[in-house]
């Protein structure tokens, strides 16, 4: 497939050649002792003094290169495990938002564990999305059980690949433990091990933190499914240019891929970012930038020259509410991902700079995912589908909805959209003049309004909590007072409006 890009051969080139020069001569703060020293066992010079670590391109060179090609992340049931590269992009919610917008009264709020049960069961079954990374955090997570709390919840209610980060080993460890008392032994977990982490090990400009650092190493000595995120910010972090911001999250994203490597060769690995243009105005962080669209299209390239899988977080939005900012902000640069070549897309949910979570949005998400992977899914040419005897056959002035080419392809030949209106203006303001927010509303309360098909036995549950005394229920449950939005209802005087326009013989 040809994919868009920015960049020629040579400029991914001097790309690569800079962050192999910048590692070598200026190098990276390591905060991290023991990756300090993994560093110098491996090669590089290290001062411990300073904490920087000098790295030397032909072992950048050596150790990048054992990067392997695909990265599987497993779900609760394996029919949902996902192997990519792919023809069509996978497609992730975005995640770790502290507040939602209640569903009953509209207000922003701290999100709670309950929250995310509901989210983990809407989630399960938008087809948009493939990946659960879990939407917000857990304000009534007991205490010692914040990242437990927030995966046991999930992976109670949803089955498709589920990942978050951690904050330390020690949380690392619970939730595996969860993982091992859900598949029923120890055995039976690591045979397919189905939990997923992240983690942000590079913090811009050209270091490594502590805790990252130390859960990317435990994952990858673990053989865990773990990917990592570069998230510089231009202007403040980066130099305020598109090619500055590439070179430097380049040469982090190679540090960091080298260390993985250097702890286990073969560990897979995404070249997965969150880069943001701060806007100089006033220094506010702008996820919903075109900007972080273009620059995914670069990363995109560069993943290719290195033949690993590319990620980026591209649906988010500075919008507080599902607007036609939202929309564009949340369409434009996943779109320009998916035409780019991502292979991984983190869209669905949040909005307000990542900040809160909205039901509708995700639903809306939702769709957009659908449509990008309809762009993906290509033209679909073939001599057949260029019905050359058809159109002959119909002829001049001829029909084509009778044919029975057209009933055979009436609902795969378009893409069909759930949320998107497509009435007439009459039709639509006689059925309520419905926002497409409320719409989707009434989409996630249909879902939530049936009972949790996937959620954990009784004998799973058991186990976890005689494990884990004091865990939160995790369950799905509707909230208490969310309606639906009355489609189809006429709104109150427009039935009479529309009727006294018929009469002027405005309307057919």
């Amino acid at each position: 497939m040809n994919y868009f890009s920015f960049l020629t051969a040579d400029e991914i080139e001097y790309v690569h050649q800079s962050s192999l020069e910048i590692l070598e001569e200026t190098g990276l703060i390591v905060r991290n002792e023991k990756a300090r020293n993994r560093f110098a066992e491996h090669g590089a010079l290290v001062d411990p003094e300073t904490e920087i670590v000098r790295i030397p391109a032909h072992i950048v060179e050596k150790y990048r290169k054992m990067v392997p090609p695909t990265i599987t992340l497993r779900g609760r049931d394996p029919a949902y495990d996902i192997t990519f590269p792919r023809k069509l992009p996978v497609i992730a919610t975005a995640s770790s938002a502290p507040d939602i917008v209640d569903p009953v009264t509209g207000i922003c709020r701290r999100s709670t564990s309950e929250d995310i049960a509901r989210i983990a069961h809407v989630v399960n079954e938008c087809e948009g999305f493939d990946v659960f990374s879990i939407s917000t955090l857990a304000d009534d997570a007991p205490r010692d059980q914040f990242s437990l709390t927030r995966f046991y919840t999930a992976l109670k209610n949803c089955v498709k690949p589920v990942r978050t980060s951690v904050y330390d080993i020690h949380e690392a460890k619970q939730v595996i433990k969860l993982g091992e008392l859900i598949a029923g032994s120890k055995e039976a977990f690591w045979e397919r091990p189905f939990i997923n982490f992240g983690y942000c090990a590079a913090v811009s400009p050209l270091t490594l933190d502590f805790d990252s650092t130390d859960t990317m190493m435990y994952f990858a000595e673990n053989g865990i499914t773990a990917y990592g995120t570069i998230a510089p910010m231009g202007g403040l972090s980066t130099p305020l240019s598109l090619p500055g911001m590439l070179v430097i999250q380049n040469a982090e994203w190679l540090a960091v891929a080298t260390l993985a490597q250097m702890t286990k060769p073969g560990t897979a690995h995404i070249y997965n970012f969150l880069p943001v243009f701060a806007d100089m105005r006033d220094g506010a962080y702008a996820p919903g930038a075109i900007e972080i669209g273009m620059m995914n299209s670069a990363v995109c390239q560069m993943a290719r020259f290195y033949n690993v899988p590319s990620g980026g977080y591209l649906g988010l939005t500075n919008s507080k509410v599902a607007d036609a900012q939202s929309g564009f902000e949340k369409g434009m640069s996943p779109l320009m991902g998916a035409l780019s070549g991502a292979d991984f897309i983190v869209m669905g949910g949040l909005q307000d700079a990542l900040m809160s979570f909205d039901f509708g949005q995700l639903m809306i998400d939702n769709e957009i995912a659908r449509m990008v992977k309809r762009v993906r899914g290509g033209f679909g040419f073939s001599k057949e589908a260029a019905s050359v005897q058809e159109i002959k056959d119909t002829g001049p002035a001829g029909m084509f909805a009778d044919n029975p080419a057209t009933l055979e392809r009436m609902h795969t030949a378009t893409f069909m959209p759930d949320l998107a209106d497509r009435n007439l203006r009459e039709k639509w303001e006689l059925e309520g003049s419905s926002t497409i927010h409320q719409r989707a509303m009434n989409k996630a309360l249909e879902i939530l309004s049936t009972p949790n098909a996937v959620a954990f036995g009784k004998t799973i549950d058991e186990r976890i909590r005689a494990e884990f005394e004091g865990l939160v229920k995790g369950d799905s449950k509707l909230p208490e007072g969310w309606e639906r939005f009355e489609v189809g209802a006429p709104a109150p005087n427009r039935e009479r409006r529309v009727n006294r326009r018929r009469k002027r013989g405005q309307l057919s």
